[in-house]
């Protein structure tokens, strides 16, 4: 069983692999034995990630593009296949969080096309440039990062909550599109994840120094995520342990979502009224 977890002689692409929940996932494949292109705007990132790679004894390449410019993509696939024969998995992790508390009609253009731009029309450039060699070689797999606001709604996080429910269900087109042609698709919504643990927190029961600054009472755990947690996730979704999986959806959220896709901004907890 655990051989089939062995990521060795897969090549994976990884966007926004230069930092955060990225380079998590850069470094749990690595450790499974992938070679990784790692991609994102800055150069420093990512060459700090692909030296990562390269210590674990697997090969790297940093390449530095903006995913929202479809040139760029299309180069930095065809740099990914010219120096690995092959791109066996694809995980679009990149993306871009802006906090919205206005009203929809003070959004402007700019801001909209910025935040679906980086989320989703990214997502879609990336694949749509890799989807035809996966297609071509009979074998491949697509992971997609989403969020629990694209399966739940939060007051006016329209930019946000829009681009990642777009994620979703763009995971799923491409499952029974694609699924009868060797490759597959998946996607992870992350619930609330941070990647650096505070000073407040540590030493309490129950709190590893990773998990120290994440306590949390509205998540049923009692905690947020850590960053290296979605990275045996990645893992798995990356590997042929996963090859029968298509279209489905993991949420890593601590039982966030557990009791349904109700709006957040209430108290998670209302009194009934006494009998």
């Amino acid at each position: 069983m655990l051989d089939s977890l062995n990521l060795d002689g897969k090549t994976i692409i990884v966007t926004g692999g230069g930092t955060g929940l990225g380079r998590e996932i850069v470094r749990a494949l690595a450790r499974a034995g992938a070679d990784v292109v790692i991609t994102a705007r800055r150069q420093g990132p990512i060459d700090a990630a692909a030296d990562e790679v390269r210590a674990l004894g697997r090969r790297a390449l940093a390449v530095s593009a903006d995913l929202t410019v479809s040139a760029q993509v299309n180069a930095m696939v065809q740099r990914a296949i010219g120096e690995f024969g092959k791109v066996d998995v694809l995980v679009n992790n990149a993306g871009i969080v802006r906090e919205e508390s206005k009203p929809l009609w003070d959004v402007t253009d700019a801001e909209w096309r910025e935040v679906l731009d980086g989320n989703l029309t990214s997502v879609f450039y990336c694949s749509r440039a890799v989807i035809k060699h996966m297609v071509d070689r009979g074998k491949g797999r697509i992971v997609n990062m989403s969020s629990g606001f694209g399966l739940r709604a939060k007051r006016d996080n329209y930019l946000y909550g829009t681009s990642k429910a777009g994620i979703i269900q763009f995971t799923r087109i491409l499952a029974l599109t694609y699924g009868g042609r060797g490759v597959t698709s998946a996607c992870i919504v992350p619930g609330n994840m941070v990647t650096e643990a505070g000073e407040e927190f540590r030493g309490r029961a129950g709190f590893t120094a990773e998990t120290a600054s994440l306590a949390n009472p509205y998540i049923p755990i009692g905690r947020a995520g850590a960053a290296s947690e979605i990275g045996p996730l990645a893992v798995y979704l990356a590997s042929d342990a996963s090859e029968y999986l298509n279209g489905e959806i993991f949420t890593a959220d601590g039982g966030s979502l557990a009791g349904g896709y109700a709006p957040t901004g209430h108290a998670p907890v209302i009194p009934l009224p006494e009998k």
